[in-house]
């Protein structure tokens, strides 16, 4: 009989469109490369990933299946197919990742059919881990761990960074084996060959709508610059990589770390994007944002979250964050040719329905003062869906107006919680349907008067277009109902929207 002691990391299915390079299980992959025998299945890459998981089971070399987890379309392949393993291939062990493992871990363990959840980061405790069963020695001793064992709970020691500079480089040769790698560069707004590339964990603030702040607890660790330049040179130099999206929580919390990164890069012409806080960014110099620029970042994803200041503070925003600032640093960057891309949560829940009708009014009017003071604004709308932060003043509010998760891990299967991780079924009890059409009425002309910069399948004469025809519906607050442009959106531009599908890439 073989001997099993191989690996299984699988990618979920995430898009139907052009898929990014999963960096998720090629983490997983760099911390058991040389260790372990593995094989990488992207749900996104299979017409049927089912039958290539199962093909690779039926060998009986496999001992573990290791799953990355987001919330939203990846729980679709998730859920039923981590059940199935262990139904029908019950000797198997299945390790669960990410985040939304790592939020809902009890109703992920109750289910029965995942053993272990990786609690955070992974690069350390996913070898431990595998060593320990291999060895039979003891769990609790891991760090990042959360299972049960005899009925009881267990959730090991958590660390919240490590240094990012000892771990091994991507073995982006090993994912050639099953895929072709330049498959996952496309033509985006930044360039012809884009790709993704993460270079910190955590971010500094305590943000209670967000879903990494219970896993970092409020830490922040990146790669030096140097580091983070040598791996991006690579992609360059092996694969003609020409663009970046830096999908790290918070990119931009070191001035130092950017300024040296871009003096680093700055003649590679590599064009860039990344995600930040305002009130940090508007910290930086002109002299830094210039270099920025220079350097090639094109376009800077902000958290505006809502221009109520004491919204902010209830959502514990944290910083110095203000609604002026927002619209005076919207119209800064724009002087260095930088977009920024500022994304809105509206919908937070307030003591009556007519406090929330009027916050909802209240930020469209807002949103309408950053497009003022800068056009070129990219806008990202969110409807507010509770995340799991036991203790902030934000989700007992949550807690206390009946709202509550699902209770068996096939729940979240349910068509009304598909969006829900995507803020954009809600399902929160304090607001009404015609509270929710009108977010996504004005989010319908928004969009049309100001087509996103970073659909490139969009021609001058389509932007124009669709611009002109809700230009009256705009000025007006005229949302009511805007069938004539979600026609339009939906056969002839195939809009697609950035905040769920990412930027298009062709």
């Amino acid at each position: 009989m073989k001997v099993r002691t191989k690996v299984i990391l699988f990618n979920p299915l995430v898009t139907k469109y052009k898929p990014r390079i999963p960096l998720s299980i090629l983490q997983v992959a760099a911390s058991i490369y040389g260790k372990y025998d593995f094989v990488l299945v992207d749900g996104n890459r299979e017409s049927d990933p089912w039958s290539k998981l199962k093909n690779y089971l039926d060998t009986g070399e496999y001992a573990y299946f290791g799953c990355t987890v987001m919330p939203g379309p990846q729980l679709r392949q998730a859920i039923p197919f981590t059940k199935k393993i262990r139904e029908e291939y019950p000797h198997i062990i299945t390790i669960w990742g990410g985040y939304f493992a790592s939020n809902q871990y009890k109703v992920s363990l109750d289910s029965g059919y995942v053993d272990y959840i990786v609690n955070g980061i992974g690069d350390l405790a996913f070898p431990a881990l595998l060593d320990a069963l291999e060895n039979t020695q003891d769990l609790r001793r891991i760090n990042n761990l959360i299972f049960i064992d005899k009925g009881t709970l267990v959730k090991t020691h958590k660390i919240t960074s490590i240094d990012m500079d000892s771990l091994p480089v991507l073995p982006y040769h090993e994912l050639e084996k099953f895929y072709p790698i330049q498959s996952y560069f496309g033509k985006t707004h930044l360039g012809r060959k884009t790709t993704l590339y993460h270079s910190s964990f955590g971010c500094p603030f305590t943000c209670s709508f967000c879903g990494i702040v219970p896993i970092f607890e409020a830490r922040w660790k990146g790669s030096s610059a140097e580091r983070l330049y040598q791996d991006v040179k690579y992609l360059k130099d092996t694969y003609g990589v020409d663009s970046v999206e830096f999908c790290d929580n918070n990119f931009f919390v070191s001035e130092k770390r950017v300024r040296t990164f871009c003096e680093l890069i700055e003649q590679d012409r590599i064009q860039w994007w990344g995600e930040a806080r305002i009130d940090t960014l508007d910290k930086f110099s002109d002299d830094t944002l210039a270099l920025m620029s220079r350097a090639g970042c094109r376009m800077i994803f902000l958290g505006a979250e809502t221009g109520n200041e004491d919204t902010l503070k209830a959502i514990d925003k944290g910083g110095t964050q203000n609604a002026a600032q927002m619209i005076r640093f919207a119209e800064r960057l724009g002087r260095f040719n930088i977009i920024p891309e500022y994304s809105f949560v509206l919908g937070f829940p307030a003591e009556t329905q007519q406090q929330v009708m009027a916050m909802i009014d209240d930020d469209i009017e807002f949103i309408k003062k950053v497009k003022q003071a800068n056009p070129a604004t990219e806008i990202i709308m969110y409807v507010y869906s509770p995340v799991l932060t036991e203790g902030s003043d934000l989700y007992e509010k949550v807690k206390a107006s009946g709202f509550v998760f699902p209770q068996k891990l096939e729940d979240w299967l349910a068509q009304e919680w598909k969006g829900f991780d995507l803020r954009k079924n809600p399902l929160t009890p304090w607001l009404r349907a015609s509270m929710v059409d009108k977010i996504r009425n004005f989010e319908v002309v928004l969009n049309a008067r100001f087509p996103t910069a970073q659909d490139v399948k969009l021609s001058s004469f389509q932007r124009k277009a669709i611009s002109v025809l809700s230009k009256l519906r705009y000025r007006t607050n005229f949302f009511h109902f805007p069938l004539e442009l979600k026609l339009l959106q939906r056969f002839w531009l195939r809009y697609r929207q950035p905040e769920t599908e990412g930027a298009t890439m062709l």
